[in-house]
Parts: structure tokens; C-alpha cells; sequence
């Protein structure tokens, strides 16, 4: 059998835009898209699942491409309506958003795993894909700052990253397992390269390394392990992953990122505007592609997706 099949590990709107290239690309049953769950939280009395959120949207064609979250031409009739009444207003969701969240939310308390549950609502909304959460079990992402160990969301969003972050855990492991469809992609005789898309090493891959047995699974792994970096031009597209970096005494660079994930990673690709980055990456015995990471139209996501596969020979 030739091997050709795809898992690819993803986080929130960077990573979304890359599982989309690969979906427009590589057919339903040679790619598994895992998506980290540590940003999960409980809010309204809904659980709220924003990196699975915006896989999902990117791929059935809902995401808003302006803000770079969410639905597009959403309304916010809802939330105007709760923080009417008194309730907390500082997560914002939108009217059609938060459709997703009482269908989750009720089919989890009926007794639906979160697998179960994410495959029914990506099915409904016509994804043909493999669409998986990291772990059943709750995994939730927490930062340290000055005023102790906080949820990642409300200092994400509640408080907009502003304080610093010393640094990162995840409740909830050990203790957590991959979920069927992480463990049967990891065990698949067919698997032909991993790829870690453009995601936040700290908050987006790593609470998937964490999830137990995994990060053993990947360094045993007989296939390549392709990232594409989330730095451009010496800065994160969006998101923290800059700021942390600098707050570690980091330099805000793909070194950072190559020395971040180690000997896990076998190549990664870098923008045109990083291209001096190439002969250190080298020294570390890293093949190194210089591209176009950028992914602004839907041609530019298909276009990177078949570069990753290209140097995975497939």
C-alpha cells in the first residue's frame, strides 16, 4: 500500500487556514485534522471550543476572513440582549456563532463524546473531512502572570494579553487520551507525513504534545514531521506568539520556533521575508523551504498545502 495519508495538527486561525489548503487538496480519507481543545472553556453555560471553531468554519466556508474569527456576516442581536440583562459580556458571540455552541453543548451533556459530537456538526455542515479533537477528555490551557496561574481565555480575550507570561500549563495531564481518531491516525500503516500548521507553538501545539502518549508517538514517528512557521518578516502574523517570545528572552524568530519543537521537527518552511533565517536553521540539521507563507486567498492556502505534501513525496 502506498503510504499517503496525512495528520495534520492545527490550532486556531493560522492553523485553519492551512487544514483548509490541505482539505482542498488532499481527498477526505487521506487527511486527519487534529485540532487543539486547551482553549475550551465553559461560558454562558456553553462550552466554547474556538480553535475547533475556527477549523470548522474554515472549511465549510463560514469563517469572517476580516476579523479572522468567527462567522461571517454574523449579528450580535444576542449578546446585546444578555449584557441587557447583567451577564458577562466580555467573550463575544455572535447570533449564528453561538448556534454551534447550544448544539455542542446539549449533545455533550446528553452523553456525546466530543468526537462524536464534532463529527456530527462538521458533517452538517458538509465537511467530508476528518475533523478531531486532540483528547475527549478536558485539557484547559492556563498562563502564569504576575497575579497567579489564569484560564488562557480570560486572559486571551478578557484582559487582551496584556499582562506577561512567565509560563504555560495544561490541566488536565497527564490524565488525558488521545482521542479514537488522534490514536487510530498516529497507528495508520498509511501515514505519510505530519504536519504542524502555522499555529502558536505554546498555546496551540503544544497541549496536543501534551495529551498523554503523544509527543512519544510523534518522536517515534517513521515519517516526516513537516511545520510551516507562524513567524513572518521577524513578527507573528497574529496573536501573542511575539510577545511571549520576547517575554521568555526569546528572539521573535524561526530559530525560536526550530528550537521550540527540536528534534520533533525534520523541515520547515519560512517566508520570503525570513530568508536569512535559512543557514542557522540549516546548522541545525533542519531542511528549510523558503516560500510564501502568507495565506490571504484560498489559492495561496492550496498553493502552501501542496508545497508541505510535495516535500513529504506525496
Amino acid at each position: 500500500m502506498t503510504c499517503k495519508h496525512v495528520l495534520a495538527l492545527s490550532g486556531g486561525v493560522g492553523g485553519a487556514k492551512l487544514a483548509a489548503g490541505l482539505a482542498a487538496v488532499v481527498a477526505p480519507k487521506d487527511l486527519t485534522i487534529i485540532v487543539n481543545t486547551g482553549d475550551d472553556f465553559e461560558h454562558l453555560g456553553l462550552t466554547i471550543c474556538p480553535d475547533m471553531d475556527s477549523v470548522t468554519y474554515a472549511l465549510a466556508g463560514l469563517n469572517d476572513t476580516q476579523r479572522g474569527w468567527g462567522v461571517k456576516d454574523e449579528t450580535w442581536q444576542t449578546m446585546a440582549m444578555l449584557r441587557a440583562l447583567g451577564e458577562e459580556g466580555w467573550f463575544n458571540l455572535g447570533d449564528r456563532d453561538m448556534a454551534m455552541h447550544i448544539a455542542r453543548s446539549w449533545r455533550l451533556r446528553a452523553g456525546e463524546t466530543l468526537s462524536e459530537v464534532t463529527a456530527q456538526l462538521t458533517r452538517e455542515l458538509g465537511i467530508a473531512h476528518a475533523v478531531v479533537p486532540m483528547s475527549d477528555d478536558p485539557v484547559r490551557t492556563q498562563v502564569l502572570t504576575e497575579a497567579g496561574w489564569t484560564d488562557f481565555q480570560r486572559w486571551f480575550v478578557g484582559d487582551q494579553c496584556v499582562a506577561a507570561v512567565s509560563d504555560v500549563r495544561f490541566e488536565g495531564v497527564p490524565g488525558a487520551k488521545p482521542s479514537p481518531g488522534f490514536a487510530d491516525a498516529l497507528a495508520r500503516e498509511d501515514l505519510a507525513a505530519i504536519v504542524v500548521c502555522p499555529s502558536n507553538p505554546f498555546l496551540s501545539v503544544d497541549p496536543i504534545l501534551a495529551v498523554d502518549g503523544v509527543r512519544a508517538a510523534l518522536a517515534a514517528r517513521r515519517v516526516p514531521l513537516i511545520a510551516v512557521s507562524p513567524i513572518v518578516g521577524g513578527t507573528s502574523v497574529k496573536g501573542p506568539l511575539a510577545k511571549m517570545l520576547a517575554e521568555r528572552g526569546q528572539a521573535v524568530s524561526n530559530s525560536a520556533i526550530a528550537h521550540h519543537y527540536s528534534d520533533l521537527l525534520d523541515h520547515l518552511l519560512i517566508d520570503h521575508a525570513d530568508e536569512a533565517d535559512v543557514s542557522g536553521l540549516q546548522a541545525r540539521g533542519l531542511g528549510v523551504t523558503v516560500t510564501m507563507t502568507m495565506m490571504r486567498e484560498a489559492a495561496d492556502r492550496a498553493r502552501l498545502a501542496k508545497e508541505v505534501l510535495a516535500l513529504a513525496g506525496i
